[in-house]
């Protein structure tokens, strides 16, 4: 199976639009060591022409135009796509506005939760997907493989599972901003992605709020994590100045620190360790940082967009 990484930052990219913190600027300079990425999404292909996409991030034109694999072919028909199903892993607007940029009656399923597949249908603009042509599907328990909008099977095996997270911002109450937004099981997901017969397995991981020893147990053995970076320090936002949330209030665990995830995860037995959703004020994204230099020399590597994992 082959997995490319289209997507390594979190919600607002890198450089953020309109930020202009010195990472952001050192990254629109082209400083050495400091390189642009889109918002969070995975690519998967057990046969290098079915592809399904793992969240559909607002980057998503420019993340196909950049991502040959997922264009069409040039003996296609004159509307096709590679693009055979995109599994939601919450309902976050970086995980699903890019669905409406697939919205050319072009078949694909699309594959979450019944949370978050409740959010597509309460919101009538994800009505342009027409579900006679892009149907929705709930998760299953257990491994089992994806299809797409005819039913016919990719070859891509998967296994969702809940992990500690938070609901969506704007399914938030604004009014009451000191409540417990955590998540009930099936508002943020994680995935397995079956390697073949005989080898071991990829874990999906783009937001977790918490490591507990049930999440451990599942990860022991994996041949490659990719895992929520999503801040270094709990109060990055606050220490740049550019917000008023911790990582935990986002529903995202610190990599760094005694209860960060570089030391959650310390001890167990995983092939390659990748950090992705990395949020723009996060330091490791400069290649030449102290804090770049220590999750590396943790045996964890940065994602870049267009990073490819072979199963």
């Amino acid at each position: 199976m082959r997995v490319k990484i289209v997507g390594s930052a979190a919600g607002g990219g890198f450089p953020q639009w309109n930020c202009n913190y010195r990472l952001s600027r050192a990254a629109r300079a082209g400083a050495a060591g400091v390189h642009s990425r889109t918002q969070s999404s995975l690519a998967a292909s057990a046969d290098g022409k079915a592809w399904v996409l793992f969240n559909a991030s607002p980057d998503i034109r420019q993340q196909i135009a950049e991502t040959p694999e997922l264009q069409p072919s040039a003996d296609a028909p004159l509307r096709s796509s590679p693009i055979k199903a995109v599994v939601l892993t919450n309902a976050d607007v970086d995980h699903i506005a890019g669905l409406l940029s697939l919205r050319e009656r072009q078949p694909f399923a699309i594959y979450a939760t019944a949370q978050v597949l409740a959010v597509l249908a309460a919101n009538p603009i994800f009505s342009v997907l027409d579900p006679a042509i892009v149907p929705r599907r709930q998760l299953r328990d257990g491994e089992f493989e994806i299809s797409d909008a005819d039913g016919t099977k990719t070859g891509v095996r998967i296994e969702a599972f809940a992990v500690p997270g938070k609901v969506a911002l704007f399914l938030e109450d604004a009014s009451k901003p000191d409540a417990n937004y955590g998540s009930e099981k099936g508002d943020t997901i994680a995935v397995r992605l079956a390697g073949g017969p005989g080898r071991a397995s990829l874990f999906y991981v783009p937001g977790c709020a918490r490591v507990d020893d049930e999440l451990r147990q599942r990860l022991a053995g994996a041949a490659c994590l990719l895992f929520d970076g999503t801040v270094f320090t709990d109060d990055e936002m606050m220490t740049a100045g550019v917000g008023q949330k911790t990582g935990q209030r986002m529903g995202h665990l610190a990599m760094s620190g005694e209860a960060g995830s570089i030391a959650a995860l310390a001890g167990l037995e995983i092939g390659r360790r990748i950090l992705v959703h990395i949020n723009n004020t996060n330091p490791v994204l400069d290649e030449n940082s102290p804090e770049h230099a220590a999750v590396r020399a943790a045996g964890w590597e940065v994602a870049n967009d267009g990073m490819e994992i072979e199963l």
